[in-house]
């Protein structure tokens, strides 16, 4: 059974090109391009990692990984956020909120890859 992933980006290129990636390395995905779309589908279906743009309308990155660690059923869902903001501020602010990792944009392609196969190899 491939792992689901589900990407959250208000940028359809980012989108069509993270998915592309991802379906490329096996995987299922879904996407959302807000933070209340992505936790609305997060109610009806758990994903085995969430990909997370910070800058986004209706709810922002930062917003979604602190509600999702606040909800048991949710808190061990990795999150990788992808995010343009990469001053160190923002970073270490997405990573004490709770996300496993933080790639800034624009990323390296390998990276994001490695990375993602990386955090589900945790989960296993």
């Amino acid at each position: 059974m491939p792992k689901k992933i589900l990407i959250v980006d208000d940028e359809p290129n980012i989108v069509l090109s993270v998915e592309y990636l991802m379906k490329r390395e096996g995987y299922q995905v879904a996407t959302a391009n807000d933070g209340q779309t992505a936790l609305e589908l997060l109610s009806e279906t758990t994903p085995d990692l969430l990909i997370l743009d910070v800058m986004m309308p209706r709810k922002n990155g930062f917003e979604v990984c602190s509600e999702i660690r606040a909800d048991p059923t949710l808190s061990g869902l990795p999150i990788l956020m992808l995010s343009a903001k990469g001053r160190e501020a923002e970073i270490k602010k997405g990573v004490s909120l709770g996300a496993d990792a933080y790639i800034t944009k624009p990323f390296s392609t390998h990276d994001l890859v490695n990375m993602v196969n990386k955090l589900l190899k945790s989960q296993e």
